[in-house]
């Protein structure tokens, strides 16, 4: 009986070890669902709707977008991460999986255990905007007038945990400034207060902002990232004026855990490949993004590192 149980146990272990195996080699023949938690038309759902163009020609299937706002980002991952993990639902993320262990946890979401990396497909530049009607011209004008008026200045975002309410955290905290935090939902309400001065700063990805930038309607003090943006040569970098400030934004994709790991490595150099493309780098420098790629496994690590890092700041009172 032994011997019988053993030999079941032993067949059934190849038929599904195959089984997995072909579905991963045909895989996709059915549309893919990727889930973005947040609204269409932000610098996320801009990137995303290009990856997932891209995909669908290079499978044939239809890779879907599905917009899933609320609790920022949290509602979008949680439904992602409870799907099943068959390759048909992916997620991507940004860095709100990171923050929202710390400032928002969510009761059925744990970025790390609930989802299986598969590639870190983008950083944002940030950019420090300001009203025309602004005396600041430079960042250190800025950051002098906010140390010896604590708590005058505001700055806006589209809610906590996101790219530019963590943008404004970071630099409030490495310059020791005391800001005021106006989370608004609309971005065209937010860049409508900024342009009249109601908002005295802003630091959105560059993406969102080029344009008011380009037509002259606010005004641009510093980028983040190592270089200067090609679409604007005339704004410098944070790092050329001695500010260590470092990029908030990221982009990545990930499945449910327990997704097969053939599956895994086929879309990673997938989108390895499409991030390749010269008409999708084109479209990086215009928007703003620094493409990256790499290895599941550098994601995974780049996930616990921005974890750890937003969960200091929030032990240091830089949340509050």
């Amino acid at each position: 009986m032994k011997s019988f149980a053993g030999a079941w146990i032993c067949a059934a272990t190849l038929v599904f070890g195959y089984s997995v195996s072909a579905s991963a080699q045909t895989y996709p023949d059915r549309p893919v669902r990727m889930v973005i938690a947040f609204p269409a038309g932000g610098t996320i759902d801009t990137l995303g709707r290009i990856l997932a163009r891209k995909l669908s020609e290079s499978w044939g299937q239809n890779v879907v977008i599905e917009n899933r706002a609320g609790a920022g980002g949290n509602i979008g991952a949680a439904a992602a991460a409870s799907a099943a993990p068959d390759g048909y639902t992916l997620h991507f993320g940004a860095q709100s999986l990171a923050v929202n262990v710390t400032i928002a946890p969510y009761q059925t979401l744990d970025p790390v255990k609930d989802f299986d990396p598969i590639i870190l497909a983008a950083t944002a530049t940030d950019v420090l905007i300001v009203p025309l009607s602004s005396p600041f011209h430079t960042p250190h004008q800025l950051i002098d007038y906010a140390r010896s008026h604590p708590g005058e200045l505001n700055y806006c975002s589209l809610g906590l945990g996101t790219s530019s309410h963590l943008s404004t955290v970071q630099l409030a905290d490495l310059a020791g400034l005391k800001l005021q935090h106006v989370p608004y939902t609309a971005f065209s309400q937010a860049t409508t207060d900024l342009i009249s001065g109601r908002i005295a700063l802003w630091i959105p990805t560059l993406g969102g902002s080029i344009g008011n930038i380009q037509a002259g309607k606010v005004r641009g003090l510093a980028i983040s990232g190592p270089e200067r943006a090609k679409a604007l040569p005339e704004i410098p970098t944070f790092k050329e004026l001695g500010i260590s400030f470092g990029e908030s934004s990221w982009y990545a994709l990930f499945a449910p855990r327990g997704t097969p790991a053939e599956i895994i490595g086929k879309v990673n150099g997938d989108v390895e490949r499409i991030l390749a493309l010269s008409d999708v780098r084109e479209k990086a420098v215009t928007l703003g993004y620094r493409l990256v790629g790499g290895a599941p496994r550098k994601l995974s690590e780049f996930l616990d590192s921005e974890i750890a890092k937003w969960a200091a700041l929030a032990r240091g009172g830089s949340f509050q």
